[in-house]
């Protein structure tokens, strides 16, 4: 097996999770200077965070049609040029309206990463290691939160421009990706399911392993038969396909109910409401970034050992308790010392190793190779919808309801999230995909709600 060659792929490919990150966090750092620069009110502020999230619902909802169409290769390439538009124009806007359509641009850039880039790594590498492998999208997801927190904290004193720096930098790594993903070879499993080109994804296997060509070959052509047999090749809200998708839906509406994005956009805002000077609220914020990408590699280092649902159990908990500490915070205002950062460190580190180290390497993994695509279109489309959702309306929610409530309701949603591990979610380490679409496939999609699956 040539891993050196598979990890240089999935790395370039994972570059996508960096720009996606990155692209996802850099508004915290600057949305109270926009604010002030348009003199946007409070609908308007929403909806300037928010934009972003609007474009990555679309992106992820349409992200799978291109993925089939033209292959998951040259819909990466395209993501990358809308990364490098939205960088540069973002940066350069001269009035709200067109930084809002070049944020949104971005947004699409986001969503059909989101989708393409974890599908094409779980189709190339090897089921021993496809969780590592997977969950470096994941990793460079928060490495480039991390790294646009680290900038939006040093680049806040250069100036009133500093929140276009803070916005434009991006534009460098998204040209290194544009080039980079020129590199790597198209998908063997797009090529048989879409195409019926055998001889490249052999071509492409053989690159891949050649001791396992011959036979990964033979299974991927035995899935797409079988599909066919089956007349639901093409259609993702079939009968067949009825638990995957409830699968992929549930996990993604957990994901964005534990509060995640709020508190990754309004990081700077939230250490504030607990009394914390501005600089140091930034600063937190940087720590939040940095607490995620430690606990990111630790799943990612786990998923593959210990298996997706046992992270996913022990996350749960943690988030459970984290988040209630920080609600009874606000509840009591005991807010003196350290005990909400830690609570919301803590929160970060559980959500890390567990549902962000899990959520892409397991929808990529739960669908047939015939409707991968639409399949993670659809858990990331209801992933992103919900993540749009609170992050527009977390400013009112906050507001209205005050932090203590907020957070119990996410904390109440955590608890569902454990119910829906504990009945219904199927381990998927070490197996095949065409393995893995037989196995999910096999559970009755209503009655899997009421035994375990696994």
């Amino acid at each position: 097996m040539n891993n050196r060659r598979i990890l240089f792929w999935s790395i370039t490919v994972a570059m996508g999770g960096f720009l996606f990150g990155f692209d996802t966090a850099v508004i915290s750092g600057a949305e109270q200077s926009i604010q002030a620069v348009w003199q946007l009110d409070v609908f308007q502020h929403g909806l300037t965070v928010s934009i972003a999230l609007i474009g990555t619902v679309l992106g992820a909802l349409f992200g799978g049609y291109p993925s089939d169409k033209i292959g998951r290769k040259n819909t990466l390439f395209w993501i990358g040029v809308l990364y490098l538009v939205s960088a540069a124009g973002s940066a350069l806007a001269t009035d709200w309206y067109t930084f809002l359509f070049f944020r949104f641009i971005g947004g699409l850039g986001v969503g059909a990463s989101s989708v393409a880039a974890p599908m094409y790594i779980s189709e190339i590498a090897p089921a021993k290691n496809r969780g590592k492998m997977v969950a470096m999208f994941q990793f460079n997801v928060v490495f480039g939160i991390l790294v646009a927190f680290l900038s939006n904290y040093l680049l806040q004193d250069i100036g009133s421009n500093a929140w276009r720096w803070m916005l434009g930098v991006e534009a460098l790594p998204a040209l290194a990706f544009v080039g980079l993903v020129l590199l790597v070879p198209e998908s063997p499993r797009w090529l048989v399911a879409k195409r019926g080109a055998i001889e490249e994804a052999r071509t492409v296997l053989n690159l891949i392993d050649p001791s396992t060509a011959e036979s990964e070959l033979a299974a991927i052509i035995e899935s797409k038969n079988k599909q066919e047999r089956r007349h639901t090749a093409d259609k993702l809200f079939s009968k067949q396909h009825s638990f995957p998708v409830l699968l992929a839906v549930l996990f993604a509406v957990f994901n964005q109910v534990s509060g995640i994005n709020a508190i990754i956009y309004y990081a700077p805002r939230i250490f504030e409401m607990t009394g914390l000077g501005k600089d140091a609220a930034l600063l937190s914020s940087a720590g939040v970034g940095l607490v995620n990408l430690i606990f990111t590699l630790v799943g990612l280092n786990l998923i593959d050992r210990v298996g997706r649902r046992t992270l996913m159990l022990i996350g749960s908990f943690g988030l459970i308790l984290t988040l209630s500490l920080v609600s009874w915070a606000f509840y009591t205002e005991s807010f003196n010392g350290i005990l909400v950062p830690l609570c919301l460190f803590g929160y970060i580190a559980f959500f890390a190793f567990s549902q962000g180290a899990v959520i892409w390497v397991f929808i990529s993994e739960i669908f047939p190779n015939s409707v991968r695509a639409s399949g993670q279109a659809l858990g990331s489309f209801t992933h992103w919808f919900m993540a749009a959702v609170i992050a527009f309306a977390f400013p009112y929610i906050a507001a209205t309801l005050g932090g203590g409530n907020t957070f119990l309701i996410f904390a109440g949603m955590m608890v569902l999230q454990l119910l829906f591990v504990w009945k219904i979610m199927p381990e998927t380490k070490g197996i095949s995909l065409e393995e893995i679409g037989d196995k999910v496939e096999a559970q009755p999609a209503v009655e899997s709600l009421l035994t375990k699956t696994h």
